[in-house]
């Protein structure tokens, strides 16, 4: 699979925006930066939906047109309250947001009440300016009355529907700005059976509302008004339809793509860090900032991920304890309690002297020479793609063949034991270690109880390994191997050793034919 090397640049936006900055600022950057968002989103979402109504009312209406005098009241009107409506919801909507969230921004953890004052917060925001706009309907709706009463009903349900609209982006928005205050309230929490709030089924019934049934509501209210109006001509009506119809498109679109992102960048984030997981990556997290059903699906993989970096590390405990592919075979089923027989190559590997060496010398030191014979054996077994089953002491048992199945097998023994004699001779010069390789059948399997066994083989070829390994203390070189191993290797392996004679072995009744590096 290809490396995504766009997955980091994607771990810097963990809110799905760069303008929401990262998971570890420090809490004086979160307080200026959701201060500075919450203005702007909401003042300028505000000064938009104004525009439009004053347009709307004083030229789409159909209703009779604005006398001078409603001109000039609107002129003077909706200025003077855009700005205190500015202002309110700048420094109270702002101030009273970082006072519910201040545990936030002084970088301590939260308590349930905390968690679900921030949760709160977008809606206490959306309700301000419900108020907000509520109250323009009011007024606007009673300056026509005194100075039109023709056009009371229209400004009416203009500024009515803009304002349940704009509420509804004013929504979005303070919910988008807040996410890192969300993500910090849900940090510790853990999935739950029940959404916080409005879930996402719900959201949707309601921004449909919002966005499409609203408008076009409206729209039918200006063709109900147009149709009792006489002086409305069919050119006035298909320009106030049109006008109409682009407010409605243009609004429900906003809406549609505000809310879509909502429900989107919580599945991407997850859509990454899934990919990263497979990708083996399992210290991959995800941001909780969401308090519907995405939330949970967030916390949920988080605690998926928690439960895999568990297992992971049980499985790489055991490995390091039996061997990797023992794990991966006892994992998958492969090995059964009992065994079963195979042909293998066997390489045992034994120190010379180690307890002269061992009474000559401090523990540390005897240690560290360990560490290193192991690390030489260890290294080199891996590398032939064998097994090093036990360790004995100071000695290591080796299996090529088994759990996992090695075509040449012999071969890479073989291999792994020249290697191994060649290092241990430079990097181990303190003390020696004979090495010895046979092939033969074996029976590797689980051996002991269900309740605690243990991966072995047990065989001739295992004992005939120990034996060799002996002998080889006193030749050159100090590696010894059976010629049967060789014959079994592949030509490449095979042609650098030689015929070394033939010994009858202890505990065996014909002679061993033997083979050492050419």
């Amino acid at each position: 699979m290809p490396q995504r090397d766009d997955l980091p640049g994607r771990r810097r936006n963990p809110f799905g925006s760069r303008l929401l900055g990262a998971v570890d600022q420090s809490a004086r950057a979160l307080r200026i930066r959701v201060q500075v968002l919450l203005t702007l989103l909401l003042v300028t979402t505000n000064l938009i939906g104004a525009g439009l109504v004053f347009l709307i009312s004083s030229f789409m209406v159909p209703a009779p047109r604005p006398s001078a005098a409603t001109v000039v009241a609107l002129a003077i009107a909706v200025p003077v309250y855009v700005a205190v409506a500015v202002v309110v919801g700048a420094s109270v909507g702002t101030a009273t947001t970082l006072r519910a969230l201040r545990w936030a921004t002084a970088g301590r953890s939260p308590d349930d009440g905390d968690r679900r004052t921030a949760l709160r917060v977008p809606l206490r925001l959306t309700q301000m300016q419900a108020l907000l706009w509520l109250g323009a309907t009011v007024l606007f709706t009673l300056l026509a009355v005194l100075i039109q009463p023709g056009r009371a009903t229209a400004t009416g349900l203009t500024v009515g529907i803009a304002g349940l609209i704009v509420s509804g982006v004013a929504y979005l928005l303070s919910e988008f700005a807040l996410r890192p205050i969300s993500a910090r309230a849900l940090a510790d929490e853990r999935v739950s059976s029940r959404p916080r709030g409005a879930g996402v089924g719900a959201r949707m019934v309601i921004f449909w509302v919002l966005g499409t049934a609203t408008p076009v509501t409206g729209l039918a209210i200006a063709a109900v008004l147009a149709l009792v109006d006489d002086q409305t001509s069919l050119e006035r009506l298909a320009v106030i339809t049109l006008v109409l119809c682009a407010v409605v498109l243009s609004f429900g679109l906003l809406i549609t793509i505000l809310n879509a992102r909502s429900v989107v960048a919580p599945i991407v984030s997850v859509r990454d860090a899934l990919l990263d997981v497979e990708q083996g990556r399992f210290d991959r997290e995800v941001v909780v900032y969401d308090g519907t059903e995405l939330g949970m699906l967030q916390s949920g993989f988080n605690q998926m991920v928690q439960g895999l970096r568990e297992r992971e590390h049980i499985r790489d405990v055991f490995g390091r304890h039996v061997g990797r592919e023992v794990a991966e075979a006892a994992s998958s089923g492969l090995v059964e309690l009992g065994g079963e027989t195979r042909v293998v190559s066997v390489v045992f590997v034994d120190l010379v002297g180690s307890t002269t060496y061992a009474s000559e010398h401090s523990p540390a030191e005897v240690v560290a020479v360990l560490n290193r014979f192991f690390g030489v054996v260890v290294d080199e077994v891996d590398r032939h793609h064998g097994l090093v089953n036990k360790f004995i002491g100071d000695a290591v048992l080796a299996i090529f063949g088994a759990p996992v199945e090695l075509p040449d097998h012999a071969g890479a023994a073989l291999a792994a034991a020249r290697a191994m004699a060649e290092r241990l001779a430079v990097e181990v010069p303190e003390i020696g270690a004979g090495v010895g390789v046979a092939t033969g059948e074996v029976v590797a399997g689980n051996v002991g109880h269900h309740e605690r066994f243990e991966y072995t083989v047990i065989g001739d070829a295992v004992n005939s390994a120990s034996r060799l390994t002996d002998l080889a203390k006193d030749v050159e070189g100090r590696l010894l191997v059976s010629w049967e191993s060789v014959e079994s290797a592949g030509e490449d392996e095979a042609r650098r050793w030689r015929r070394e004679g033939s010994t009858v072995l202890r505990g065996r009744a014909g002679p061993t034919d033997l083979a050492v590096p050419v």
